[in-house]
């Protein structure tokens, strides 16, 4: 089994701020992030390739809320505590539900950044923005302090509300082991493993899925320009 080196896991961190530094969309970025990745630690992007075509088999993540559907409420910690629901941010106008893998995870953080920059957008028509995690309050914060996240980053403990939507997957041994240098344990209080697919679910006032974006590929995520353009609409039929 290939583990990472300090040396390569420096790298990674200079190729995570060079895709954060350049100019495209948040697409683009990932892309690029996985390309670099793939270069200094080539045997997890071939597990990761093995776990997606996994995932795309057993029908990973496609049983979760659809466009038309009720969106199941939620009540969650926020990373200062207080306790967050759909129905009480629904009241402000429709809401972006995005689930997260964690504060390591540097696709999420590429994601959690251009999520912010697009925020004054997303505020000017009456939305808002939740995210998700599967980590401690602890973990939330850091986040939270790094991408500068106005909006709530919630403590999805054991993964509770994401198996309730069919999103919740076990990343299996090969994965364990390639990112055993991550403490997951720490970062979720326990040692299961599993994570969420990340998603969006794009919900009305009503309380209803206007839009989603669901992919078992984490490298992938739903663009900017797409995400603003659902809130438009779902800010309209309110």
């Amino acid at each position: 089994m290939t583990f990472l080196s300090p040396a390569d896991a420096e790298q990674l961190r200079l190729a995570f701020r060079r895709c954060r530094d350049m100019d495209g969309t948040l697409n683009e970025q990932l892309r690029a992030y996985a390309d670099a990745s793939r270069k200094v630690f080539p045997a997890y992007g071939e597990a990761v390739d093995r776990l997606v075509a996994r995932l795309n088999g057993n029908g990973g993540g496609e049983t979760a809320p659809r466009p038309g559907d009720a969106m199941p409420p939620f009540m969650l910690p926020d990373e200062g505590g207080r306790l967050v629901s759909l129905p009480s941010l629904l009241e402000g106008g429709p809401v972006a539900v995005m689930f997260f893998r964690g504060h390591w995870c540097p696709y999420c953080r590429l994601n959690v950044r251009a999520v912010v920059q697009a925020l004054d957008r997303i505020n000017a028509m009456g939305a808002q923005v939740v995210a998700i995690m599967p980590e401690t309050q602890e973990y939330t914060g850091q986040l939270k302090a790094e991408s500068g996240a106005p909006f709530p980053i919630l403590t999805d403990l054991d993964n509770g509300y994401a198996l309730s939507l069919n999103l919740a997957i076990w990343l299996g041994a090969e994965i364990q082991q390639l990112l055993s240098y991550q403490d997951m344990a720490k970062f979720h209080g326990n040692d299961g493993w599993m994570l969420p697919i990340p998603a969006v679910f794009v919900v009305g006032r009503d309380g209803i899925v206007k839009a989603r974006f669901v992919d078992p590929d984490f490298r992938k995520r739903m663009e900017i320009d797409d995400l603003i353009e659902a809130l438009e609409r779902a800010s309209r039929e309110n």
